[in-house]
Formats: structure tokens, sequence, C-alpha cells
């Protein structure tokens, strides 16, 4: 079996590329730093293909490059894992430079719907199991976080849109939360400063007070959400501290 993962290079990500070649997939590995990628890069169980998700045409090469590896041409894309995701920008709405939120929507959003529709006949081959990385901020607003509330929200919505689209084809959809996972994300946010952003003392607490989750640990409790098609119904979203 095939899985992509996007943001495959590092925290969560890099985590969860690694859990599932220990489970026997390859794994093709995607991102931006091409340093990692060819530190990950086996040529056997993990390729690694590079892309910015803010690019709409490097999003459509690489597709096409995906679906030339010689494992996806055999059998297809079985697994679609969507992780990679940018907080920024951060500040209220009303100072945010408006193609900073742009890009926040484009990738966090927009260039899933791209990637999703460029893997099209490898998910169709494959039978795909696809997953979206929630958040709690798809739930509710947080002051700030406009950009990233709004894309998170889609996002999950889009995620029961392809479970219900997909069915005819064998694919199923689900989103997962994995709650405050202590990854490169979470170093941004307190890097943003109080400025705008009211709750930014609770996230310097989180990392202060220890309640951040190796990104290894929150990969272990996620594996079963991709893994099992019917423990882990289509179209419903999951909290991995839930489970």
């Amino acid at each position: 079996m095939v899985w992509v993962v996007t943001g495959g290079t590092k925290g969560l990500g890099r985590s969860l590329v690694m859990a599932l070649v220990n489970e026997g997939h390859t794994v093709v590995a995607m991102g931006r730093d091409a340093s990692a990628l060819a530190e990950l890069h086996d040529g056997e169980r993990i390729h690694a293909v590079h892309v910015d998700l803010a690019d709409p045409e490097a999003i459509a090469s690489a597709a096409t490059e995906v679906l030339a590896l010689p494992p996806v041409a055999a059998s297809g894309v079985s697994g679609l894992l969507h992780n990679a995701g940018d907080v920024a920008p951060v500040g209220a709405m009303s100072a945010l430079d408006d193609a900073a939120w742009a890009r926040a929507l484009q990738v966090n959003l927009v260039g899933v719907q791209q990637l999703t529709r460029g893997l099209w006949t490898g998910l169709v081959a494959g039978r795909a199991r696809v997953v979206t990385i929630s958040s709690g901020a798809s739930l509710r607003p947080i002051h700030g976080w406009s950009a990233y509330c709004a894309s998170k929200a889609a996002l999950d919505m889009w995620t029961r849109s392809l479970a219900v689209e997909g069915q005819v084809h064998g694919i199923t959809a689900v989103a997962v939360a994995p709650g405050i996972v202590d990854t490169g994300m979470q170093q941004a946010i307190r890097d943003a400063g109080p400025e705008g952003f009211p709750a930014h003392p609770d996230f310097v607490g989180y990392h202060e007070n220890g309640d951040l989750v190796a990104p290894d640990v929150v990969a272990e409790r996620l594996l079963p959400v991709l893994l099992d098609v019917d423990g882990f119904g289509s179209g419903e979203r999951f909290d991995v501290r839930n489970l």
C-alpha cells in the first residue's frame, strides 16, 4: 500500500511517515524542505516529492510526479494524508495583510483540493483513504486566528463532501484533530507574540507546563484512524485525545 503524506519532513508529518513505514507501507513524503526530503528519500520505502501548497502550478507538477512513481503507477494511492498547514497570519483580522490571509486559505484548504484533484486517478485506482488534519480551531473562533479557524472549519466540511462524493469510487475520508502537539507550529504560535492574539499566554503556558505531546506519541494514536477504515467511518471527525 502506498501513502502520500504532505508536510512529511518534520513534526507530526515526519512521525506519521515513519509510523506508516514501520507498518510496512510505502510512503511518498511531500514538503518544501529540499534537504529534509533528500534525507528521507531512499527510493524504496520512502519517496520524496517537493511541493509548495502555496503554488498551484507546483501542486500540479508534484501530483504528476507522484502518479509516475513506480509503486503508484502499479497500484494507485491507497492513502492520502493532508498534514501540511500553516497557522499564519496571526493577528486581528482588521489589521492583517490580504495576501497573507489568502495564502493561508490556499495552503490549508485550496491546495488540499488541488492536490487531491491532481492525484484523483491514483486515489480511485487505490480506493484511497483520505485523512485531513483538523484542529479545535475548526470548532470555535480564536481571536487572532481568523484565517486558520476559517480554513480548518472549511476543511472539515470539504472532508465530509469528499466522503459523499468518493463513496462511489471506494474512497473514504475522515478528519482528525491531533491535539496540542510539540511541533514547529506551536513554536510559531509562541513566536507570534500577544499583539492581536489575547490567548498567547495560554500557548506559552502549554509549553512551559509540559502540556505539549510529542509527535511520535500522537502519530501512534492517530495511526488506527488512517488504517482502520471500518472502525473509523467515512465522513466523521475524530479527536486523537478521545481515542
